[in-house]
């Protein structure tokens, strides 16, 4: 039996990264900051995110800087070599499966109210 399930709640860093290929598919990446349980560290715990097709769209659309989200997805390792040193690189990124908008669109932009499609959207 194996399980790569990984299960986040933080704030957007930063606008979403958008990606448009000529096949027609679309990768969103963004980061993800993570509190920590405890209250003696103020740092978070940065995440890569890269979320693809439809989801990525409305990340999009909806997502922006200091959105609450809660993401379910899956771990994987991008594995490089380095142009100038010739050293093999990795670095860890979340694939999203699903996420969910978790603060109110007043959390992050006043005047985002009214801009989500009718019924809004709550998860993809």
């Amino acid at each position: 039996m194996t399980l790569n399930v990984v299960n986040l709640v933080g704030r957007v860093g930063g606008d979403p990264d958008m990606r448009y290929f000529e096949s027609g598919t679309v990768l969103c990446r963004l980061t993800l900051a993570v509190n920590r349980p405890t209250k003696n560290d103020d740092q978070p715990d940065w995440f890569s995110l890269e979320i693809w097709g439809k989801a990525a769209e409305t990340a999009g659309n909806y997502v922006r800087k200091g959105s609450l989200l809660g993401i379910q997805g899956r771990l994987s390792i991008d594995t490089w070599t380095d142009r100038n040193t010739n050293a093999q690189r990795s670095a860890p990124k979340v694939r999203v499966d699903q996420f969910r908008f978790l603060g109110s669109r007043r959390d992050s932009d006043p005047s985002a109210v009214g801009n989500a499609p009718a019924g809004g959207f709550d998860e993809f």
